[in-house]
């Protein structure tokens, strides 16, 4: 870093480069959690490049990276045994008018490694899988209603999930009016739903855990509800695939549902998604059912060669060296750590540590314990000014521990910061700027 106080840290080269990125490109980013509404004012990197677990600027500051790529980038930017595979491809073509041996070779590993689904379709992202499995779900039923997580922040860019959030200028309602919710643990409130709309319902979609372990008993008694209705039960893995078991969510609790969609860390940062699942519904995709044919998932690029190779090495990657095992053993040590600091500076009931240790994230409060966007902007500034790129504490495999410790100390500074907000009930004059924005809001 040039400086380790806010005000010297030097990133004219981004401000520049941001400025050049909004003219261009609405929200300045090609995702709206990466927009620059998401950082303090004038203090949003714009990368040059990455390397295991670090990061530098176009101004040349290095961070210590955590949430790399959105938690897609779960082995650390640059992986040698994911880019040698990419490699090897590139110079084979990387699409072809009919399909390449790598796709079955792909399936093949996917389905050795994720065990309860018989078969998989390859995509770009996961919106794709998610509304392909929706679409899948209203298909073998013969219903119009979804039925989602409404404690689950995102689920697709399509009009039957973005709807029901405030961002929804430009869809119709009754696209929307067809998604229902239901709370996550609660299985009678679900069980009312499901009554409520009685044969009407197609799916019932979530990710199986979060920030919080399924309530005993939660993820079988789902499954029991989805069979007796005669509806669909569909994880969605994207965050929960790799990084709760190399088989997911599914994997470690020993629930199957239905259909699950899988991305984020299944291509370290390349682009690649799967929908997994039974093979009596996923056929209904195929050219061997006798039912409606289903326009499940076609995409020109889903099957790129390289991103499948780097699927496959990301798989041999956590299976062969037991990389579930170290995201899970970093985060509980970085936790730990800032758990600590916090109540080293008395902050320990402000600054929260949350999550699985492999998916952690921190909330800011205020002194009335709320969640507050101007102490995160105020957490996030110290941080940047430490060297700590953290929109989330989501580790990667390439950390070790000198990075977890540094993170610690310049946390341990930030809490002092936070400490001092605190006591005048006032952290304005810590945000240098507006605070920081949620992501969907209804005005920018």
């Amino acid at each position: 870093m040039h400086s380790q106080d806010t005000e010297g840290l030097l990133l004219s080269r981004s401000r520049q480069a941001n400025e050049r990125l909004h003219a261009l490109i609405p929200g300045g980013a090609h995702t709206y959690a990466k927009g620059d509404d998401q950082y303090p004012e004038n203090l949003a990197p714009v990368i040059s490049h990455g390397s295991g677990a670090h990061v530098w600027d176009v101004d040349g500051n290095r961070y210590i990276e955590y949430g790399s790529g959105l938690r897609s980038v779960s082995l650390g930017h640059a992986h040698p045994r994911v880019t040698e595979a990419v490699r090897r491809e590139l110079d084979r073509g990387s699409n072809f008018v009919r399909p390449s041996i790598v796709e079955v070779e792909a399936a093949e590993r996917f389905l050795a490694t994720v065990p309860t689904a018989d078969m998989v379709k390859f995509a770009k992202n996961g919106s794709d899988a998610t509304t392909a499995a929706v679409r899948l779900a209203r298909a073998v039923t013969g219903r119009s209603r979804v039925a989602l997580c409404a404690d689950h922040p995102f689920f697709s860019v399509d009009d039957w999930f973005i709807g029901t959030t405030p961002m929804n200028a430009g869809i119709p309602a009754s696209a929307t009016e067809l998604t229902v919710s239901f709370p996550y643990g609660d299985l009678a409130a679900t069980e009312e739903l499901l009554t409520r709309y009685q044969d009407e319902i197609a799916c019932l979609i979530l990710e199986p855990a979060t920030q919080t372990e399924p309530p005993p008993g939660y993820l079988a008694g789902l499954r029991d509800l989805a069979d007796r209705h005669g509806c669909v039960l569909v994880f969605d893995e994207m965050i929960t695939g790799f990084r709760w078991s190399e088989a997911g969510a599914q994997g470690l609790y020993g629930v199957v549902p239905d259909l699950s969609t899988f991305g984020k860390a299944l291509g370290n940062g390349f682009a690649v998604s799967a929908l997994a699942g039974r093979r009596d519904l996923m056929e209904r995709g195929g050219l061997r059912d006798s039912g409606d044919r289903v326009f499940l998932l076609s995409t020109t690029h889903g099957a790129e060669t390289h991103s499948l190779a780097a699927a496959m090495a990301v798989q041999a990657t956590y299976v062969e060296e037991g990389v579930t095992a170290r995201l899970h053993a970093l985060g509980e040590r970085l936790a730990a750590g800032v758990r600590d600091a916090a109540a080293a500076m008395g902050v320990g009931d402000h600054v929260v540590v949350r999550g699985r240790a492999s998916n952690l994230v921190f909330a800011t409060l205020d002194e009335n314990l709320q969640p507050s966007q101007e102490y995160r902007t105020l957490f996030l500034r110290r941080l940047l000014a430490g060297g700590v790129l953290a929109p989330s504490f989501v580790v990667s495999s390439a950390l070790d521990d000198a990075d977890i410790d540094r993170t610690v100390d310049v946390v341990a500074e930030a809490c002092a910061v936070y400490r001092k907000a605190l006591d005048t009930a006032n952290p304005t004059a810590w945000l240098g700027g507006r605070p920081v924005k949620p992501v969907f809001r209804r005005l920018a």
